[in-house]
């Protein structure tokens, strides 16, 4: 029996991490004491600093970036002339981010093709589906995720729907699992799993176990990888967290994907903890959403999975032995025009995937489009794409927690509210707890399911995975899970939204650094 580590480890982890977090604070108390009492001794270095912060602001005004982004960083520059521009400079000119980025554009290269071996299915899709076409020749020929069919959908919600079959799938595993998770955390979940991933191991299955390092912080002890080695389980810990400045420690891995032999894989919000099938109430009742794909479109988590695992290792190895239909063709046949397209979006690349989704879904929408999502943070183009919907007569409904997780974020999450229900879009908060889905659904044809968050960090900075879905069973239930939810949240109205002068003012100062959020 596998049983849950001591919580001796706990002191140890907890002095590591608070050490971690004081070297870089004393890293940043050096930099300013020497920045601040260098230009106050020598005037050369005061006209300097603030050349360079003239310049850089010049360069932040002209770059191609989100103006929140340029907002903010303005702001910074304004008020710390002396400070702004060098701290702009040292934050986002890095080798070690840069390196970072070269690998994964190699790796993707080199496994693109991959992607196809199912077979190219764009033309007959695009015919079939032809009101989605934008979306899907968008994530195809230009975000290189191609388009499955072959494919069946289900959507599970909340957690404890997607723990239940997320086990009866691992059990019947016989050639491999690879999860890639953000949180894992000790308790009835993942010690159940854990349990079925050792068996596993023992029987010759080969099992990789992936997980962020900052997701983990405080969950897990640095040797875990050690342990679950020792169970006969591969382990890598994505992107280690260093005590050191660094742009690079803002990309997380904030996906959640579990494929079993490449045939059967699940995405969406639910992390390997026990909040999220309510095993353990942390913000009361926890609202999650997942999928799982059963056929062709497995195989592309399956590489995405593959891909991170390279990345993050630096070790190259043949994807293709991965495969599961060489021998014998998928046994999954479409009977009718129903396509899943699962895709990943990576900041490494300048592409907002996530947010370019999010966009097509709500543009394109005739009739409605009914949104869950934890955070609502978000930038003038997400903005006026919903007020222009819902101006436009498209029934906008959008789901976010009425008790966030942190008080900033939820201060900030509501701030938006006022130009949006202005605008004519519904907003409603969930009274029964905590709202983690991240799901949008459209006119009964198209929804998507993932990891990616309406946040600054989730759309831009972190690694993200998702599914589109055309005309496949999950669609309808995600909409009729949407509408059941309905029940349990109170309308957002224009009166709620006065507030006092004081908290108008709190929600606007923070919304200010939406783009740390």
């Amino acid at each position: 029996m596998i049983k849950m580590i001591k919580y001796k480890w706990f002191r140890s982890l907890f002095r590591r991490r608070v050490i971690y977090i004081l070297i870089i604070a004393l890293q940043l108390l050096f930099l300013l004491s020497f920045i601040i009492m260098g230009s106050h001794k020598y005037m050369w270095m005061n006209y300097a600093l603030q050349a360079v912060s003239f310049f850089v602001a010049l360069y932040i005004i002209n770059k191609h970036d989100k103006s929140g982004y340029k907002l903010l960083w303005g702001f910074l520059i304004l008020s710390f002339p002396v400070l702004g521009g060098l701290v702009y400079v040292l934050f986002n000119f890095q080798t070690s981010t840069a390196k970072f980025s070269k690998r994964m554009e190699l790796i993707e290269k080199n496994s693109k093709s991959l992607f196809t071996l199912t077979g190219n299915h764009l033309n007959e899709v695009c015919n079939k589906v032809p009101e989605h076409k934008h979306q899907i020749k968008y994530l195809q020929e230009f975000a290189g995720f191609p388009i499955y069919k072959n494919t069946t959908t289900e959507y599970l919600s909340p957690g404890e729907k997607k723990y239940k079959r997320l086990v009866q799938e691992l059990e019947k595993a016989e050639k491999y699992i690879f999860l890639e998770y953000f949180i894992i955390q000790e308790g009835i979940m993942w010690n159940t799993i854990l349990e079925i991933l050792s068996v596993k191991a023992v029987q010759g299955v080969e099992v990789r176990v992936m997980y962020d390092d900052v997701g983990c912080f405080f969950l897990l002890p640095r040797d875990y990888p050690q342990y679950l080695k020792s169970l006969g389980i591969q382990c890598s810990v994505f992107n280690p967290f260093r005590p050191f400045l660094s742009a690079k420690q803002n990309n997380r891995d904030h996906r959640k994907i579990a494929v079993i032999d490449g045939k059967v894989a699940f995405t969406g919000g639910i992390n390997l903890a026990d909040e999220y099938i309510n095993v353990k109430l942390k913000h009361g009742h926890w609202k999650d959403a997942s999928v799982v794909l059963e056929g062709e479109a497995a195989w592309s988590f399956t590489l995405m999975f593959l891909q991170m695992w390279a990345l993050n290792s630096g070790e190259f190895e043949y994807f293709e032995k991965y495969y599961p239909w060489t021998e014998k063709s998928c046994p999954i046949k479409n009977t009718t025009d129903n396509y899943a397209q699962p895709y990943t979006d990576s900041p490494m690349d300048n592409e907002n995937v996530g947010e370019h989704v999010y966009l097509q879904i709500i543009n394109n929408a005739k009739d409605y489009v009914y949104i869950n999502t934890p955070y609502l943070i978000i930038d003038d183009t997400l903005i006026s794409s919903l007020s222009m919907a819902a101006k436009s007569g498209v029934d906008v409904r959008i789901v976010t927690p009425r008790h966030g997780d942190k008080w900033f974020v939820h201060t900030t999450t509501r701030s938006y509210y006022r130009e949006l229900v202005k605008s004519g879009v519904k907003i409603y908060e969930y009274t029964d707890g905590f709202i983690h889905s991240k799901t949008f659904v459209s006119d009964d044809t198209t929804a998507t399911v993932g990891t990616t968050n309406l946040d600054y960090r989730s759309l831009y900075l972190h690694f993200e995975c998702g599914v589109c879905m055309y005309n496949t069973a999950a669609v309808t239930e995600v909409r009729d899970d949407f509408i059941k939810t309905l029940d349990g949240c109170c309308q957002i109205t224009e009166e709620d939204m006065k507030g006092s002068a004081v908290n108008r003012f709190i929600q606007d100062l923070l919304r200010l650094f939406a783009p740390l959020m």
